[in-house]
């Protein structure tokens, strides 16, 4: 019985193994490959002409790479419309997603180690701005920018994303700065440094994967919005997400802009996800234990 038990367990144990080590792989592969296939075929019909898209798939190219060409792109830069757009995007991402940082680095800081009146309520009121939907706020805050003159600004935007993206920003660094060592902080200011100085030189490098995964998430959230951009902004403000949309009504006759836009809005973001991926997971994990 105790051989037989044995031999059970190690055949158990050798299925255990397989499974966790080649099968898993093979399936996490082709989960990523299929995951990958719409980005490549939007790559792809970004590279063929109106005419080869209205007559065959994207996968022909592997049969005709006769197809391939970059009078798409070439058209898309003659646009003014879509590069118009794609400024006012870096000029409405960066912005929203480095003020946000800042301010979620101080407003943590100040939650986890600095002791003030009625600290403990000021956090739990930003957490209970976490279930607060954006849809709530659009028509309040539409009324309010246009008393102010910031309707249909970049600026409005910016503003609108930068408060809704604080709560989140300052309860993730917040639970990421608790972690700290009390001691290491005590012997920071036995050594004269003061608070700024506390902040900049030892808190702040300790709080890189979780700055990383902050800006990653606050970018790829601004970078991808359409319903904020659609509602804030005007004509000469609007960010890619819109100039798309605006560009699908008209989808018989420029769809060869369409493709080479879209794809541009989808790899910029992708990019600077998979650059900056581990910095994000590691400090999601981080940020989300306390």
């Amino acid at each position: 019985m105790t051989e037989k038990s044995l031999g059970e367990k190690s055949l158990g144990a050798r299925i255990v193994g397989w499974v966790n080590g080649g099968l898993v792989r093979v399936f996490l592969i082709v989960v990523g490959v299929f995951w990958l296939v719409p980005t490549i075929g939007l790559l792809l019909s970004s590279l063929r002409r109106p005419e080869d898209m209205n007559e065959s798939g994207w996968w022909t190219v592997f049969t005709e790479p006769a197809q391939l060409t970059v009078e798409s792109y070439e058209k898309l830069l003659d646009n003014s419309d879509i590069t118009d757009s794609i400024v006012n995007t870096v000029l409405i991402t960066v912005p929203a997603t480095v003020l946000v940082v800042v301010v979620a680095a101080l407003a943590g800081y100040a939650f986890a180690w600095m002791e003030f009146p009625g600290r403990d309520w000021w956090f739990l009121a930003v957490v209970g701005l976490l279930v607060v939907p954006v849809q709530v706020a659009l028509i309040p805050i539409a009324e309010l920018f246009g008393t102010i003159g910031l309707f249909g600004s970049i600026l409005g935007v910016v503003l609108f994303h930068v408060g809704f993206g604080l709560p989140f920003a300052v309860f993730l660094l917040r639970n990421f700065f608790a972690e700290i060592p009390r001691e290491l902080l005590e012997a920071a200011r036995l050594d004269g440094a003061g608070e700024l100085r506390l902040f900049v030189r030892v808190v702040m490098p300790l709080a890189a994967p979780a700055i990383a995964s902050l800006a990653i998430f606050q970018f790829l959230w601004v970078w991808n919005d359409m319903l904020v951009a659609l509602v804030f902004t005007d004509a000469g403000s609007q960010p890619i997400t819109v100039a798309l949309q605006t560009q699908v009504r008209q989808f018989g006759n420029n769809i060869d802009v369409l493709a080479p836009g879209a794809f541009i809005s989808m790899v910029i973001p992708l990019a600077v996800f998979f650059a900056f991926q581990r910095q994000f997971v590691s400090g999601v994990m981080a940020g989300a234990v306390k």
